[in-house]
């Protein structure tokens, strides 16, 4: 099959099925799981944990299917800034889009950050004479080494991302096959006293906590979307591979818990500064098969984090471009290398970002840079974009929909109360940080900066609306792709 050209981007579509799937799970498992099974434990205050990945399996299946509706019938190279644009345009121009972007530049980079942290986190199991400041070098290594690894052609760093998907799969199904081999169902099953109380404040607090943590560790389903414009039939691509990613992650996550906690006393998982609180799988492991089998899946387990950060940042770093082409951010991002065509800029800003997330990081706790990025992200890509797919069947019923969301509209409805529950949780979850005060700040500050834009480039409300139903009015990709230029 020769390779396929977007002729409107300029990306080359080389990206099929399995490879989809397979950075959709790489970005999604990652190191998360591995460092927050502690913070769901004790969020819920007992073993009683595994509901949070189940209620956050729910939530990631629900907004899942609203991804899938808006990448197959806009497959655009940036994703939520193509699904968003689309559909707000005729009330506010280009107010949603250039929030978007204005927001992901941080919040994507920085939750990639939080698998540099957890890199750092588990690598202290193998060196535990690790100063803080030696960790901070070795982070910031392993940031630049991403950075060189995503700098070529995208089929290339599909082929890589196979790869180390396996070896994120390996890692995982080690960490499983050792837990069951030595599985206590008293300690994975023993809850405490009015563990699951429905009655009382103490269960949901710990619940929306769950949730939060739990949608963390599935936040990656949604990668390959922001690829749109280097997917192969994204049409029927996309749907399969997030709906595909989101089912097979969500195995491996109860396997992982409740193997983890038929293991692993929970109450140790309550002390960050023992194994079992920083580095929970390496106990697992050290208890099952002793500290040399530890210490080999420990190694896996590093390759795993550093899959889900490249997988992240690979996606992520597409996101201003369609943006800097719409003349809605930078020019300069709108530029593709030109002999690997991908985003110069975006690669290196993200990176840089980062970097200075990492570092951070590195004084604060993991929990609350969670709470600080859901927030932001809830407001202007997760609401918005389960009101986009409601106003894209409204205002543009003769869009071509590969896919249709199945049970329209109670995905959408489920997914906005999930997300709701998320945000309104967020301040108690971190007392002093306000997460939610910070969000909407930073809102503000991009409407502030997009009146200036605006002005500037005589866009709404400074002048007329350019509606551009571009999706509408356009050809199917998938026929219309022609042979990418040989070299």
């Amino acid at each position: 099959m020769p390779e396929l050209l977007d002729d409107r981007v300029g990306f080359v579509r080389r990206i099929g099925f399995f490879q989809a799937t397979a950075i959709n799970m790489s970005q999604m498992c990652g190191i998360g799981p591995f460092v927050t099974i502690p913070l769901m434990v004790s969020a819920f205050g007992g073993p009683q944990a595994v509901i949070g990945f189940v209620a956050g399996a729910v939530l990631a299946l629900a907004d899942g299917l609203v991804w899938a509706e808006l990448g197959a019938s806009l497959p655009g190279a940036g994703g939520s800034y193509v699904y968003l644009r689309e559909a707000f345009q005729y009330r506010t121009g280009k107010l949603m889009p250039f929030l978007f972007v204005w927001t992901a530049m941080l919040f994507i980079p920085l939750g990639m950050s939080t698998g540099v942290i957890g890199f750092v986190q588990y690598l202290g199991y193998l060196w535990p004479g690790m100063s803080r400041g030696q960790g901070d070098a070795v982070g910031l290594v392993v940031t630049a080494g991403i950075v060189v690894l995503l700098w070529r052609r995208v089929e290339r760093i599909a082929q890589l991302t196979v790869v180390l998907w396996a070896v994120m799969i390996a890692s995982v199904v080690l960490v499983i096959v050792a837990a069951f081999t030595h599985f206590s169902p008293a300690l994975a099953f023993t809850y405490p006293a009015h563990a699951v109380e429905l009655t009382g404040s103490h269960f949901w607090l710990g619940f929306a906590g769950g949730l939060t943590i739990g949608i963390y560790d599935y936040l990656g389903y949604n990668t390959v979307a922001y690829m749109g414009a280097e997917i192969r039939q994204p049409g029927r691509t996309l749907p399969r591979a997030i709906i595909s990613s989101i089912l097979g992650i969500m195995a491996i996550y109860l396997l992982l818990q409740i193997g983890t906690l038929g293991v692993v006393n929970w109450r140790e998982m309550l002390d960050p500064h023992s194994t079992a609180g920083s580095s929970v799988a390496s106990a697992v492991l050290e208890k099952t098969w002793g500290p040399a089998a530890a210490d080999a899946v420990t190694v896996l387990i590093l390759v795993t984090a550093v899959t889900s950060v490249l997988t992240g940042l690979l996606g992520g770093s597409r996101v201003p471009y369609d943006a800097a082409r719409d003349r809605v951010f930078f020019r300069a991002f709108g530029t593709l290398h030109p002999r690997h065509r991908f985003p110069v800029l975006g690669l290196l800003a993200m990176g840089g970002i980062m970097a200075a997330g990492f570092l951070l990081g590195r004084h604060t706790d993991l929990a609350t840079i969670i709470q600080l990025l859901t927030t932001v992200m809830v407001i202007v890509q997760s609401l918005a974009q389960v009101a986009a797919v409601t106003v894209l069947r409204r205002r543009q019923p003769a869009l071509r929909r590969p896919y249709r969301m199945w049970l329209y509209p109670l995905p959408s409805i489920l997914a906005l109360a999930g997300w709701l529950v998320i945000y309104g949780y967020a301040d108690r979850s971190a007392p002093g940080r306000h997460p939610i005060e910070w969000s909407l700040a930073w809102v503000a500050a991009g409407v502030l900066a997009f009146l200036v834009w605006a002005r500037h480039e005589r866009e709404w409300p400074f002048g007329p609306k350019r509606i551009a139903e571009e999706y509408l009015h356009g050809t199917d990709p998938d026929e219309a792709a022609v042979p990418a230029p040989e070299g």
